[in-house]
C-alpha cells in the first residue's frame, strides 16, 4: 500500500454547484511521483508544484480544485489520487486503443446518416438501449465538475403523451403571452427580433401545439416511444444540457434509433409562477437557461439522402 500526502487548502472558497461546494483534494505518492511534472502542465488550476523532484499542492491554486481528473488521468506512474466534488479514483477508466475507436469518416458517416425523426415503430425501445445512451451522456464533457446536467427520462410513450398533455394544458393558459395586447406592449422593451420571434413563431406555433392536442393529435413529442429532457441548475454552464442532449442524440444513432431534438418546450417553462407549478408537478428540480428534449425510438421511415448544411459565416481572425 502505497502512502499518498495529501494538502488541505483553506484560503479558497470552491466553485459552488447544485451538487457540492466543497473543493476536491489531491493527495500524492512521493514513494510514485518521479517528478514529470505532466500534472503540472496540465493543471489549469495552477494547483500543483515540483519541489524537490516531487509534486505536491501550491498553497494558493487559482480556484480551488474543481475536480477535472486530468492529473490522476495523465499520471504515468499512478501518483495522485483526486478525491470530493463527486470524483473518486473509481471513477476513473482505462482508455480504449487509437485503434479501437471511430476514425474521422466513420464520424462523419454516422453525422450524415442522422435525420431528425418523427415518425416511430411501436417497438418498445428496452432500458438496455436507454442506459447505453445514458452512458454515452456521462463521457460529454462539461464547463464545471461535477455535471450539473438534469435528466428527466421518460422511458414510455404513455409517459411521454402525459407530460405532452400537461404541456398543452399548461400552455393554454399562456395565451395571453402571444395577445396582440402584450405584444404591442413588449415590442418598445424586447426589440423588433424578439416580436418576429413571438408574432410569426411563438404564436402559430403555441396555437397548433394546443389545437392538435385537442383533436386528440401530438405533434409537439409525437408520442414517441422515449423522451430525455436535459435541463441544468442555477450553477449549470448554460451549454452543458446542449452538448449532454447532442452526446445522446448520436449514442442512439449509432444504436439504430431515429431522434430528434426539440427545444421549443423549454423557454416556455421557465419563468412565472405557473411555469415553476407546472415544473414542480413533473418532477423537474430547476428552471434553467438553457434546455434541450430529445425524442427517440425505432423510425418508421428512412431517409435516401442526406443534406450538407451551410453555416452563416466562417471568418478568418485578421491580425492588426
Amino acid at each position: 500500500m502505497k502512502k499518498y500526502i495529501g494538502l488541505q487548502v483553506t484560503d479558497k472558497m470552491a466553485i459552488p454547484t447544485s451538487r457540492t461546494h466543497e473543493t476536491a483534494q489531491l493527495h500524492f505518492s512521493s514513494e510514485l511521483c518521479n517528478g514529470c511534472a505532466l500534472c503540472v502542465q496540465v493543471c489549469k488550476d495552477f494547483g500543483i508544484r515540483i519541489v524537490d523532484g516531487k509534486a505536491q499542492r501550491t498553497e494558493h491554486p487559482l480556484f480551488g480544485c474543481i475536480g477535472c481528473g486530468h492529473c490522476m488521468a495523465i499520471c504515468p506512474q499512478g501518483a495522485v489520487k483526486v478525491e470530493g466534488r463527486c470524483l473518486s479514483e473509481n471513477d476513473f477508466t482505462e482508455l480504449p486503443e487509437r485503434s479501437a475507436a471511430a476514425g474521422y469518416q466513420a464520424f462523419c458517416n454516422l453525422l450524415q446518416r442522422r435525420r431528425s425523426i418523427r415518425e416511430f415503430t411501436d417497438k418498445p425501445v428496452g432500458p438496455d438501449l436507454i442506459e447505453k445512451v445514458l452512458e454515452a451522456v456521462r463521457l460529454a464533457p462539461m464547463g464545471l465538475p461535477p455535471s450539473d446536467v438534469h435528466i428527466l427520462v421518460f422511458e414510455s410513450p404513455q409517459k411521454v403523451r402525459k407530460f405532452t398533455e400537461d404541456f398543452c394544458t399548461y400552455l393554454e393558459g399562456l395565451k395571453w403571452l402571444v395577445s396582440d395586447w402584450f405584444l404591442a406592449l413588449m415590442r418598445p422593451f424586447w426589440g423588433k427580433a424578439n416580436d418576429v420571434l413571438f408574432r410569426d413563431f411563438v404564436r402559430p406555433l403555441m396555437k397548433s401545439y394546443t389545437s392538435a392536442m385537442a383533436r386528440g393529435e401530438n405533434i409537439v413529442t409525437y408520442d414517441a416511444p422515449v423522451a430525455l429532457y436535459f435541463y441544468g441548475s442555477p450553477y449549470c454552464d448554460p451549454a452543458d444540457p446542449i452538448v449532454a442532449a447532442t452526446y445522446a442524440m448520436l449514442a442512439a444513432e449509432s444504436l439504430g434509433l431515429g431522434t430528434c431534438m426539440l427545444g421549443a418546450m423549454h423557454p416556455l417553462i421557465q419563468n412565472g409562477r405557473a411555469a415553476r407549478r407546472f415544473r414542480e408537478q413533473q418532477g423537474i428540480r430547476f428552471p434553467s437557461r438553457e434546455g434541450l428534449m430529445v425524442i427517440m425510438g425505432h423510425p418508421r421511415v428512412f431517409y435516401r439522402k442526406g443534406i450538407r448544411r451551410s453555416l452563416a459565416a466562417v471568418d478568418q481572425y485578421q491580425m492588426n
